[in-house]
């Protein structure tokens, strides 16, 4: 690696971040990548530190790749969630990461369905404090694995037109990927029915349409978001039947892409709702790359925050 241009206690979101700190973001998760390509997937990078996954709401996918990730960097892996926690007692958020840091954890991985839990807590503890989503705020690594994941298939990102398709109103993964997309040059149309992607987001710097098939024939790139009926009111969502007539990608509706644009899904996919099934499994999709990137990813930023301030 060049010399380090990292001076970040933590990871919060992607809007603070510049376009020169993505890129070596970036760039650090390529040495990372090609770990997994060993016989022995370890490096002692952050060996002797602790690492806390505190996931105070449910998560698989990214809870896993971060254990992994964390495990790969040999540090030490706590897991704990919400309901084997003390917050099911009553106990604070702050409290409960207090004496987390009176047990020296080094860095804490934090998921929380309120935005703006990450800041709280960088704020007030010494340990690195990683966002790994809070609520429907920003979700900063998924948005560098998807930057890594198009930048690694199209050589560059700036210059691409991307489009992000589907519930923009609830997903911290689509906005933290308008934030890094544009700060790296790309050109971004949300699509979707009116009630998830309100005009209000055209202050971002983005163009806003909800005319799916004039849309696709321009793009790049496109990201399909998971319908977040969680955290949904009824009278946001159209229905099923309409949503995919109206918005899915269906394999009909995948003909009008460039042969080259490609597919992309933060997952979980609901198959035949965002998108068809065998398109999914296609020769257009990433969706596998992006898991694979996403441990890269999650690598690097541990690195990078953990206070690692040589190769």
């Amino acid at each position: 690696m060049s010399e380090l241009r990292w001076n970040r206690k933590d990871l919060l979101g992607i809007r603070e971040l510049s376009a020169a700190e993505i890129h070596f973001v970036l760039t650090s998760a390529d040495a990372f990548k090609q770990v997994g390509t060993r016989d022995v997937k370890k490096v002692p990078a952050l060996r002797g530190k602790t690492l806390v996954n505190f996931f105070v709401e449910p998560s698989t996918r990214t809870r896993t790749s971060f254990e992994l990730a964390a495990t790969r960097l040999s540090a030490d892996v706590i897991n704990i969630s919400a309901t084997t926690s003390s917050l099911t007692k009553g106990e604070t958020l702050k409290d409960t990461a207090k004496i987390l840091e009176a047990n020296h954890a080094d860095i804490i991985v934090l998921r929380h369905s309120s935005a703006g839990a990450a800041q709280f807590l960088a704020e007030r503890l010494r340990a690195s404090i990683i966002n790994a989503g809070d609520g429907a705020h920003e979700h900063p690594t998924q948005a560098l694995l998807d930057l890594y994941t198009i930048r690694e298939k199209k050589g560059s990102i700036a210059g691409l037109h991307v489009a992000i398709i589907g519930d923009i109103l609830f997903s911290r993964v689509a906005r933290s990927n308008i934030f890094g997309l544009l700060k790296l040059g790309a050109r971004v149309t949300l699509v979707g029915p009116s009630t998830l992607v309100p005009r209000v987001f055209e202050q971002l710097g983005v163009t806003i349409s909800d005319d799916i098939d004039a849309v696709l024939p321009t793009v790049d790139v496109v990201n399909l978001l998971r319908i977040q009926h969680e955290r949904q009111r009824k009278e946001y969502f159209p229905g099923l039947g309409e949503y995919i007539r109206l918005f899915g990608l269906t394999k009909a509706r995948a003909k009008l892409l460039k042969p080259d644009c490609l597919i992309m899904h933060p997952g979980p996919i609901n198959r035949g709702v965002e998108i068809d099934s065998e398109l999914a499994d296609g020769v257009q999709s990433v969706i596998l790359d992006q898991v694979t990137n996403g441990l890269a990813v999650r690598m690097a930023v541990l690195y990078l925050c953990g206070g690692i301030t040589t190769p």
